[in-house]
């Protein structure tokens, strides 16, 4: 130790309390209680390991080995390390159905089915009246064919999961014809031609970026073909001087050459969004009324459910799917399943979607809803941040998200925040609002912090307004 540093407070290694002795101390007791032995007698040797490497250097300070010093730094250390990774968010970011965020909401009843599931045994895979083993999807298969009018319907674990069990089902070691404009991609750099090629099948792309004819598919079918795929591009818009040919065309097609047509729909809804006022999106019901026989679409984008992929379809076509080897590999278990049946049964009486589809409900708000939050909240706001920074409460637009309708935007309000002195202070703002214990995201644009209101409902305003609070900036 250099002993030229050392003061009257500094310690030596020799003055650091043991471990037994401090886990025999009653300052240790709660921390034993709550944590397990194993963790705290963990810890708690990398801080005295610590310790003795600040005695070694001479900057050890003799308070830092009191008992009730020592128990609080090993609780602050327990309790971040031991901390969820998965954290709830305030979801300021004007997107709805945010990926990073996991999409969709669950509804109150989709929960209370998903806890009910956790905590006792079910029926998943057992026939009650038949009193044998039966099939995961007759949970849920029903109320799919109810609401989409398919014969059948299987689960996966994601739409991308979807397509590629479709593909390697239908279409392995044969051609997909599909049209250039709709070979899209997907978030994570995930793309059409891609899982095509994991999937085993040949893409054969027909048509232009722009305009494709019925003709163009005609003339590709060759004795290869194994499938007509047509893909809705829910995550861009190509306007102007366009064709495309729809789906009735092309099942009229593809019945003339004995093939299956595939639809893709991705964000796919079960119902038409205009009777609320929301931009048109294609429905899974009129894809299979138009002829498509099968069609893909996710269940926690615009349905409101959980992470699933749903194929619909043909009856054989969905028993050879389910007949692959890589359906178990991609199928869904039973929490999965219990928030899917709970949000689809919701779909039974639409006329009370809005209040009880989370989803919905989310992108219904009104503007003048969240114009009369943001004046409440404006105070607390500006109160917590004090001269380093301006708040003002402004119009703003939300987006759905996760690649649905992306040139549609929906009016909301929120509040614009600016950095009154100083660079860097914005970053340093965004940052220690993502540093709180319910973290708060937004987006910073034109050298502010925008904070759209449109995911903060009434019902959290409270606990938002406390949580600023405790801001120091």
């Amino acid at each position: 130790m250099d002993r030229g540093r050392a003061g009257p407070d500094t310690a030596t290694a020799a003055d650091i309390p043991s471990l037994d002795r401090l886990l025999n101390t009653p300052e240790f007791a709660p921390l034993l209680a709550q944590f397990g032995h194993a963790q705290v007698v963990a810890t708690l040797r990398r801080h005295l390991d610590g310790l003795r490497q600040s005695a070694i250097a001479g900057d050890l300070s003799s308070t830092r080995l009191a008992v009730a010093a020592l128990a609080q730094t090993t609780s602050e250390s327990l309790a971040s390390s031991t901390q969820s990774r998965l954290r709830p968010v305030f979801n300021l970011t004007g997107t709805v159905l945010h990926t990073n965020f996991g999409r969709a909401l669950l509804p109150d009843a989709a929960v209370a089915a998903v806890t009910r599931a956790m905590l006792a045994p079910v029926n998943l895979e057992f026939d009650l009246d038949a009193r044998r083993r039966g099939d995961r999807d007759d949970i849920v298969e029903d109320l799919l064919r109810e609401l989409t009018g398919a014969e059948a319907a299987t689960v996966v674990n994601n739409n991308a999961a979807a397509v590629l069990l479709l593909l390697n089902t239908l279409a392995a070691r044969g051609e997909v014809i599909v049209s250039r404009g709709e070979l899209i991609e997907i978030g994570d750099s995930f793309r059409i031609p891609d899982i095509m090629r994991r999937a085993g099948a040949r893409l054969v792309e027909v048509g232009t970026t722009n305009r494709t004819h019925a003709a163009d598919y005609a003339e590709a079918i060759g004795r290869r073909t194994a499938l007509l795929m047509k893909v809705h591009t829910s995550n861009y818009a190509i306007s102007g001087f366009t064709a495309s040919v729809g789906i009735a065309e092309l099942s009229a097609l593809a019945r003339a050459h004995s093939l299956p047509l595939a639809v893709d729909l991705g964000s796919g809804t079960l119902i038409d969004m205009k009777r609320w006022g929301l931009p048109k999106e294609p429905t899974v019901r009129e894809a299979i009324g138009a002829g498509a026989d099968v069609v893909t679409f996710s269940g926690d984008k615009l349905l409101g459910g959980p992470q699933a992929g749903l194929i619909v379809g043909r009856a054989d076509l969905v028993r050879k799917l389910k007949r692959n080897p890589l359906k178990r590999a991609l199928r869904v278990g039973k929490l999965t399943l219990a928030a899917l049946e709970a949000v689809l049964g919701l779909y039974r009486a639409p006329e009370f979607l809005g209040e009880r589809l989370t989803t919905l409900r989310l992108l219904l708000r009104p503007a003048d809803a969240m114009r009369a939050q943001a004046g409440r909240l404006l105070p607390v706001l500006q109160g917590a941040l004090g001269k380093a920074c301006s708040v003002a409460a402004a119009p703003m637009t939300s987006q759905i998200g996760s690649g649905t309708l992306p040139v549609d935007t929906l009016p909301s309000h929120g509040f614009v925040i600016r950095a009154n002195q100083g660079r860097g202070r914005l970053a340093r703002l965004d940052a220690m609002l993502r540093g709180l214990p319910v973290p708060v995201t937004g987006r910073i644009a034109d050298n502010a912090l925008w904070l759209d209101l449109r995911c903060l409902e009434e019902r959290d305003e409270a606990a938002f307004a406390a949580l600023w609070k405790t801001l120091h900036t």
